[in-house]
């Protein structure tokens, strides 16, 4: 069902409430927090531009990672209010609040096409509980309700879908920003009847995350190309040896399903028929999440379909390269979601690169029409400096995977339809 828009809403001289995805990648850097990469800012500033050009008084609510309902300082969007105000070339207010009186008097005391910029929503906890008092007071300062926020989209939160309604239950409009909109028609309309061939490219960690996108996808696709780390699953699946690869043994049946399926619905379903391995040696340190880390030695392609016990699958190998950048030549349709293998280290970014290429000369050359499901797949698109060679990119990592599963998303849920 198409949402209204903020093309649909008169917001002059109205208190607009906008939810923005402002959860970028931000890093410490010579004693200043700096933003990494922009792509979620930049995303919102079509929808900006309407609302100023019509005179609204913009308030932007957004979270910055997992504060836990505490103050953290390197959780702060103050940055981030610096940085829109550069891309954007005018004046961003920023408030170290999201509600209270000092939140609603700078509110109310806004000029038409000013902007405000509140604090993380995620200091208070009542944000991700979706508690109706705290979207009452987020809501005391609209007037109107705008979510541009996709990438947010699949949480009921409090200022993704509890603050909806209560603007929407005293009359006032609750519309999609121009993000939100082009993600539902390239994620939602656009792949209801995909021309074809239609080919889907998945990779990342774990079966379990995709295996319900896996699913629904068989229904439609022509071809799927399956990379990264589940790859090591359907391996297993087929009765091959992963060695130390990253995999899930106890999704094997599932992974097993899906072949069924594939077969019986006559897609090709690809796996790799080489990869990139190299030896894990311990080291004495631990990742973020108190994980042993591993110094990955000694890379090579390996062309056996069984790979060593003593090593470590990390990315496609060339031979797979090559066949999946065949099958995407030869697409009218491609959805691409997770990267091929460990591209944040150079060594292993080759497959992940290769795909990126193969997509890119499809869009360009050959007119397909290219869908990129978020997360990890921007990054390399964009690390690659092809993000400009694909029809879409989507701001949205779970939120786009649920949405393709076909799962209603709360956010969505909540907005005005046409």
């Amino acid at each position: 069902m198409a949402k209204l828009t903020v093309n649909d809403i008169d917001g002059r001289n109205k208190r607009v409430l906008m939810r923005v995805d402002y959860n970028v990648p931000i890093e410490e850097k010579d004693g200043q927090m700096v933003i990494t990469d922009d792509t979620r800012i930049r995303e919102t500033i079509p929808t900006l531009d309407v609302l100023i050009n019509r005179g609204a008084r913009i308030i932007l609510a957004a979270h910055l990672g997992r504060p836990k309902g505490k103050r953290e300082p390197s959780m702060s969007l103050r940055p981030v209010a610096v940085k829109l105000a550069d891309m954007i070339a005018r004046p961003v207010a920023f408030l170290d609040d999201c509600i209270g009186d000092k939140v609603e008097n700078t509110a109310n005391a806004l000029k038409p096409g000013d902007i405000l910029l509140l604090e993380n929503v995620r200091y208070y906890a009542e944000e991700e509980a979706n508690d109706p008092a705290f979207a009452e007071k987020l809501a005391k300062i609209a007037d109107i309700y705008v979510n541009d926020a996709f990438g947010a989209a699949h949480r009921a939160h409090a200022s993704t879908e509890a603050v909806a309604r209560v603007v929407a239950k005293r009359g006032g409009p609750c519309v999609a920003g121009l993000l939100m909109e082009r993600e539902l028609k390239f994620l939602g309309e656009e792949l209801q009847n995909p021309p074809r061939p239609f080919v889907v490219i998945l990779g990342g960690a774990k079966v379990s995350d995709k295996i319900k996108v896996i699913d629904r996808l068989l229904d439609k696709a022509d071809a799927i190309l399956i990379g990264g780390a589940m790859a090591y699953t359907f391996k297993l699946a087929q009765g091959l040896k992963v060695g130390k690869s990253l995999a899930e043994p106890d999704k094997v049946n599932l992974a097993r399903e899906a072949l069924e399926k594939a077969k019986q619905r006559n897609v090709k379903f690809l796996l790799p028929v080489d990869n990139i391995v190299a030896t894990p040696v311990p080291t004495a340190k631990l990742d973020k999440k108190g994980r042993p880390v591993m110094d990955l030695q000694n890379p090579r392609a390996l062309s056996d379909p069984n790979i060593p016990d003593s090593e470590d699958g990390v990315d496609i190998g060339p031979a797979t390269i090559k066949a999946y950048s065949e099958v995407i030549a030869g697409a009218k349709t491609i959805l691409w979601n997770g990267p091929m293998g460990i591209f944040e280290d150079p060594r292993f970014a080759e497959g992940t690169f290769g795909v990126a290429r193969a997509v890119a000369d499809a869009t360009q050359k050959n007119g397909a029409k290219s869908i990129i499901g978020g997360g990890d797949s921007v990054k390399a698109l964009n690390t690659a400096k092809l993000g400009d060679k694909v029809t879409f990119m989507s701001t949205g990592g779970g939120a786009s995977l649920e949405f393709l599963e076909g799962l209603e998303l709360p956010g969505v849920a909540a907005l005005a339809d046409k």
